[in-house]
C-alpha cells in the first residue's frame, strides 16, 4: 500500500513540474556555404540572464553536458565534431562549488557537414543538456529539435538563417499594397534576427498557477461546507475506521480513498482540456455564446443554490457507481471517491465548472491541472485528517441549517459572477448595454441582498428558523455590507482596485465622468492634460491610446517616442486589473500619456473588417481569412511577436525595432515603472 501510495503522489507532483516548466535556453539555427561541398551550420543559443549552459566537455559530478545528436543520412556526412566557442571555467554553488565549463548570455555551436547529394535534403536532430542558475538546475524537456532544409543547387556563398520561432509571412500584392493612412493590413514584417522572443516571464506563469491552485483550495474549502459534502465527512471516516481491522488500516483506506479524490478531480480536469484542447478553451472564453451560455449556467445553478431546486446526475448511472464501490479492496474505495463526486454534483459542480473555465483560459493544460489539484486537495483533506484523529471528529459542528444557508451564500455570488461573463459577451460586441454603471449597480443590488439574508431580515426555501444570529454570520454580512458601501462611489468613477477585472473598464461606461461629472473634479489633482493625437482616443484612465498598430508607428515616427504595445482582450481579467491597479497610479499614466504612444489592441474585437482588408493568410499550418479587427490583431501577435498570451506589452519604436523584453500581468507598480524607464532610456540612447 505505501508503494501505491508513494507512486501516486510521485504522478501528481511530475504532473506539476512538466506542466508549469519553463525552457531557459532558446536556440536559432543558421547555414552557411563554406566551399562548393561544404555547409557550416550555426545553433545559437539565447540564455536567460543569471542562468548558464553547459560545455559538451563533460565534468566528473558535474552537470549534464551539452549533447548535439545528428540522424543519421546518406545525404552528407559530418566534418569532425561540433565546435564550441571558449567557455568560462567557474566554481559554482549548485555543484557545491565544483568548477564547471559554461556559457552565459550566448553561445554558438557550430558543425560542418560534407553534402555528398545533389538533390535538397534535410538535416535533423536534437540537442540535449540543462541549464542551472545559483539555486536549481533544469534539464532540456523534451530535448531541442532542429530541421535545416538544404536546397543544394541554390546554395550560394552566404548565410540563409532559419530560427526556431520562424513562421510564413503575408506577402502583399504590391500593386495594391495600401499604406496605414488608409487604414488597411499591410504585410507582416518578418523579423530576420536571431533572438527568440520569450511569450511571458516565468513569475506570471507561476503566479498564475499559484493564483489557480488558491482558487481551487478555497473552493474545495467552500464545497467541503455544503449539504452535499459535509455530512460524508463523520460518515465516511467512520465507516473506514469500524470496517477496517486495525486502526493503521482504516487510516490506510482513508487516505487511499483521499488519494483517490485527487487523482478523480485531475483526470476530470485534463480530461475536460484533452477533449476540447487548451487552446480551444481559451478561445471559447473569449466567444461571445460560450460566455452567454456560462451566463445562462451560471445563473441556473445560483438558483438551485437559492433553493428553487436540485441538480442531480440520472439516479441509475448514481446506482451503478454505489454498487462497485461494494466489491471492496482499491477498486471499492476508488469507487467509493468516484460516487461521492458523483452525489454532491449538485453542489460541486458550479464551482468546478467556474474553476475549470477560468483555468482553460491559460491556454495550457497546466492551468486545469493546478485548479483541480487545488480543489480536490481541499476536499479530500478531512477525511485523511479525521482517519489519523478520529477524535478531532467529535469537534465537529453537527449537520443542520447553517448548511443550507452555506448554499444560499454560494448562490448570490454564482449570480454575482454571472453578471461578469455577460459583461465579457457584451464587451466584445461593444453592445453597451452592460456598462460600468449598470455592472456596479447590480453587484451593489447582490451584496446589499447578501447582507440582509446573513442579518436573518428575510429567508428563502429550505432555510429553518434562526432564533439568532451568530457570530460568524454577523462578520460575514459586516463584509457584506462594508463591500456594498465599497461599491457605491464607484458609480462616480472611483476605481474600485479591489474589483478590478471584473467590471468594464472605466472608459465602458454611460457616463465617462461618472455620474454628474465627479469623476473629473475627484482625479483632478492626478489629472494629465494630454491632448488626443489624430486617430487616437481616450483610453483606461484616460490615458490617449490607438488601436490601430500600423497608424500608431506613423505616429510615433512623427513624434518621436516609443511606442507601447498592448496586447489586451475585452475578455481579459488580467488586462483589466493591469489597468486598475497599475495604470491608474499617476506616474504610469503619466509616463504612458507623456512619454509613450500607446496601443491597445483587442485580440478578441468582433467587429468585422472592410472587404477589401479581409485577406487570407497562413495561421498555425493551415489557411484562415482574417475577418475581424480580433483576428488582426491576434494573427499580428501570434507571427510577428510570437505569443498568444493577453496582457502583453511590447517597447518599440516606429520601425518596429524592440527596446525591451515584453512583460506581461504583475501588479507590482514599481517593477512596471523600472520597465518602462529601461526601455524608454534604450530608446533616448538609440535615437
Amino acid at each position: 500500500m505505501k508503494k501505491i501510495f508513494l507512486l501516486l503522489l510521485v504522478l501528481v507532483f511530475q504532473l506539476s513540474s512538466v506542466f508549469g516548466q519553463k525552457q531557459y535556453v532558446s536556440w536559432s539555427f543558421s547555414q552557411k556555404k563554406i566551399s562548393a561541398d561544404e555547409i557550416e551550420l550555426s545553433f545559437k543559443a539565447k540564455i536567460e540572464p543569471t542562468w548558464h549552459l553547459y560545455s559538451q566537455i563533460e565534468t566528473p559530478d558535474g552537470p549534464l553536458p551539452t549533447y548535439f545528436e545528428f540522424e543519421k543520412s546518406k545525404d552528407f556526412k559530418l566534418i569532425g565534431k561540433v565546435i564550441e566557442p571558449k567557455p568560462i571555467e567557474h566554481a559554482e554553488p549548485v555543484f557545491d562549488n565544483l568548477v564547471v565549463r559554461f556559457f552565459e548570455n550566448t553561445a554558438v555551436f557550430k558543425q560542418k557537414i560534407k553534402v555528398l547529394t545533389n538533390k535538397p535534403f534535410t538535416v535533423k536532430g536534437f540537442i540535449d543538456g540543462m541549464a542551472c542558475n545559483e539555486s536549481q538546475c533544469q534539464k532540456f524537456s523534451p530535448p531541442v529539435d532542429f530541421s535545416f532544409k538544404l536546397e543544394v543547387p541554390d546554395l550560394v556563398a552566404g548565410v540563409t538563417e532559419t530560427s526556431t520561432t520562424t513562421t510564413e509571412t503575408v506577402t502583399p500584392d504590391t500593386t495594391q499594397q495600401t499604406t496605414a493612412n488608409e487604414n488597411t493590413l499591410t504585410a507582416v514584417k518578418h523579423h530576420t534576427d536571431d533572438v527568440v522572443i520569450s511569450a511571458a516571464p516565468e513569475k506570471k506563469e507561476r503566479a498564475t498557477y499559484l493564483g489557480l491552485f488558491i482558487a481551487g483550495f478555497i473552493g474545495g474549502l467552500l464545497a467541503l461546507l455544503t449539504p452535499c459534502v459535509f455530512p460524508m465527512i463523520p460518515m465516511t471516516v467512520s465507516f473506514f475506521t469500524k470496517q477496517s481491522k486495525t486502526k493503521a488500516a482504516g487510516i490506510r483506506n482513508a487516505l487511499i480513498y483521499a488519494i483517490s479524490i485527487i487523482v478523480i478531480y485531475i483526470v476530470l480536469g485534463l480530461g475536460v482540456t484533452l477533449i476540447f484542447g487548451a487552446d480551444a478553451m481559451n478561445n471559447l472564453a473569449t466567444n461571445v455564446w460560450f460566455n452567454l451560455a456560462f451566463f445562462v449556467l451560471l445563473v441556473v445553478f445560483a438558483i438551485s443554490f437559492l433553493g428553487a431546486f436540485e441538480i442531480t446526475l440520472p439516479s441509475g448511472f448514481v446506482n451503478k457507481m454505489d454498487a462497485k464501490s461494494d466489491k471492496g479492496g482499491l477498486v471499492g474505495i476508488f469507487f467509493m471517491a468516484f460516487t461521492l463526486g458523483l452525489v454532491s454534483f449538485s453542489c460541486t459542480g458550479p464551482i468546478i465548472g467556474t474553476l475549470l473555465v477560468e483555468a482553460a483560459s491559460t491556454g495550457a493544460l497546466a492551468g486545469p491541472f493546478f485548479g483541480m489539484f487545488g480543489f480536490s486537495l481541499a476536499l479530500a483533506l478531512p477525511f485523511g485528517l479525521f482517519a489519523a484523529f478520529p477524535g478531532w471528529l467529535n469537534s465537529l459542528p453537527k449537520s443542520g441549517g447553517w448548511l443550507n444557508s452555506v448554499k444560499v451564500v454560494l448562490g448570490f455570488l454564482e449570480l454575482a459572477l454571472a453578471m461578469k461573463f455577460l459583461s465579457n459577451a457584451d464587451l466584445v460586441v461593444q453592445a453597451g448595454i452592460l456598462t460600468r454603471e449598470i455592472f456596479i449597480v447590480l453587484w451593489i443590488v447582490i451584496f446589499a441582498l447578501l447582507g440582509g439574508y446573513l442579518m436573518g431580515w428575510f429567508k428563502l426555501s429550505h432555510d429553518s428558523e434562526m432564533k439568532y444570529v451568530s457570530v460568524p454570520r454577523l462578520m460575514m454580512a459586516i463584509f457584506a455590507f462594508a463591500f456594498t458601501i465599497y461599491l457605491i462611489p464607484g458609480l462616480w468613477g472611483a476605481p474600485l482596485k479591489l474589483i478590478s477585472g471584473f467590471p468594464p473598464p472605466d472608459f465602458y461606461s454611460e457616463s465617462p465622468e461618472g455620474f454628474g461629472g465627479r469623476k473629473a473634479e475627484a482625479v483632478s489633482a492626478n489629472a494629465v492634460h494630454t491632448d488626443l493625437p489624430e486617430h487616437a482616443h481616450r483610453g483606461p484612465n484616460g490615458i490617449p491610446a490607438f488601436d490601430d498598430y500600423y497608424l500608431a508607428l506613423e505616429y510615433a515616427k512623427k513624434v518621436n517616442k516609443p511606442i507601447l504595445v498592448d496586447f489586451t482582450g475585452w475578455a481579459c481579467v488580467n488586462c483589466r486589473k493591469m489597468e486598475g491597479q497599475v495604470w491608474s497610479d499617476s506616474d504610469v499614466k503619466r509616463k504612458l500619456s507623456e512619454d509613450f504612444v500607446l496601443v491597445s489592441l483587442y485580440v478578441d474585437d468582433k467587429k468585422k473588417l472592410p472587404t477589401e482588408m479581409q485577406i487570407e493568410v497562413t495561421w498555425s499550418g493551415s489557411k484562415r481569412t482574417l475577418s475581424s479587427v480580433g483576428d488582426r490583431w491576434s494573427y499580428l501577435q501570434n507571427n510577428m511577436y510570437k505569443s498568444s498570451t493577453q496582457p502583453q506589452y511590447w517597447i518599440i519604436d516606429g520601425d518596429e525595432n524592440h527596446y525591451s523584453d515584453s512583460t506581461s500581468y504583475d501588479p507590482d507598480i514599481n517593477k512596471y515603472i523600472l520597465w518602462l524607464e529601461k526601455g524608454l532610456n534604450k530608446f533616448k540612447e538609440k535615437k
